[in-house]
């Protein structure tokens, strides 16, 4: 469905499956009463988005059981298009063990260096998604 000139609303099930594709996303927590966005890579895993990190701020929201926000996009700029998928759900720290496998089975390295042994699950309970198109270009005949 089309919501603005040159945007596609996506249905849950294309934002889930474009979120699905995995690899860099970001993830919006509040410090302090300001908003903070970090880059992670992340999989996700029977339905939820995950991420390893070491401690610190994504540690600490998770903990506490935040509400986060979480985005993943791609782009073309060869011929200007996109897709990008917002995501919102309760952050939380995993601390169940065949959870914990299941990341360790699905090869969920982190790309920074460092030790990164807290896994991160976001429960998407609101999924966004928006994609960019181009109508196409009527052409007069001669």
């Amino acid at each position: 469905m089309i919501v603005d000139e040159g945007l596609e609303l996506l249905s849950d099930d294309e934002a889930r499956e474009l979120l699905a594709t995995g690899g860099v996303g970001r993830v919006g927590l509040t410090i302090g009463a300001l908003p903070a966005i970090f880059p992670v890579n992340y999989k996700v895993i029977d339905g939820a988005i995950v991420f390893r990190t070491a401690p610190g701020s994504k540690t600490a929201a998770a903990t506490a059981g935040s509400v986060v926000a979480f985005e993943v996009d791609d782009y073309q700029a060869s011929d200007r298009t996109g897709w990008s998928v917002l995501a919102v759900g309760q952050a939380e720290l995993v601390h169940d063990i065949d959870f914990t496998f299941q990341v360790l089975d699905a090869h969920l390295e982190p790309f920074a260096d460092g030790k990164r042994s807290h896994i991160v699950r976001i429960e998407p309970t609101f999924l966004s998604g928006r994609r960019i198109i181009h109508e196409p270009v009527a052409v007069d005949g001669p």
